[in-house]
């Protein structure tokens, strides 16, 4: 028997959570930060200048490819010693253009654990980012069906979380946010008054990491390694 009685609302994260995503920026980070080759900055060094320009350009255009993209160029002109022709700009932006070619990854397990969740518990999928660019990695992955409802929204923080608590009418003992981001699905999830379960990923986007808080009083905070061992506890 399920650990949690049936009935429970998931919300689940979908990138690096249902499907391998952040993997697929590190190898594109990777190949700019050869291209640039920089003679000055040490490769740790032009990634932490990398990781401070895409601070900057998410708070002025939101997540998703394009904004990573802006990143990658504004990074390279920024660090070039030399003029960034229209070639190289052309050239930095195809690290990116890799990224929106690849195919949809799923983890392992995870079609057939949410087939099985969702026979006792409500899933709903909720993610960041680009509305659209989000919406069709969820239709290419082909897992739309199992889900009962659907939202990508820009941020997600406490009033997010409320937001969804208010408009599913969750109750403070089966609502659960599941997502590999201490940043973005735990904490803040914790903090709206959700239970919140962890599944580690060990390519989780550097701007993603924090520190876990602790549940508070009354609410349940589980840490896994994989997706299918949610089935144990649901």
């Amino acid at each position: 028997m399920p650990r949690f009685p049936a009935g429970q609302t998931l919300l689940i994260d979908a990138d690096d959570t249902l499907w391998e995503n952040n993997v697929y920026f590190e190898r594109a980070i990777a190949a700019f930060i050869s291209y640039l080759n920089h003679h000055a900055y040490t490769p740790a060094e032009v990634r932490k200048a990398l990781n401070a320009v895409e601070r900057e350009t998410i708070l002025a255009h939101g997540y998703g490819l394009t904004s990573f993209t802006r990143s990658l160029v504004a990074c390279f002109e920024r660090l070039s010693a030399e003029p960034v022709t229209d070639e190289k700009r052309a050239r930095i932006i195809g690290f990116a253009q890799t990224i929106r070619d690849q195919e949809i990854e799923l983890l392992p397990g995870v079609a057939d654990t949410l087939a099985e969740l969702g026979i006792r518990h409500r899933l709903i999928l909720m993610t960041k980012g680009d509305h659209a660019e989000q919406a069709d990695k969820l239709a290419r992955s082909g897992l739309a069906p199992l889900f009962n409802a659907v939202e990508i929204v820009p941020e997600k923080n406490p009033p997010t979380y409320h937001a969804v608590i208010a408009r599913y009418e969750l109750t403070p003992h089966t609502g659960w946010m599941i997502g590999n981001s201490p940043k973005s699905d735990i904490n803040p999830a914790l903090a709206a008054g959700l239970h919140a379960v962890f599944l580690f990923h060990k390519d989780t986007w550097v701007l993603e990491h924090a520190e876990i808080d602790p549940a508070p009083e009354g609410q349940h905070l589980v840490e896994l390694d994989s997706f299918s061992k949610l089935s144990s506890i649901f």
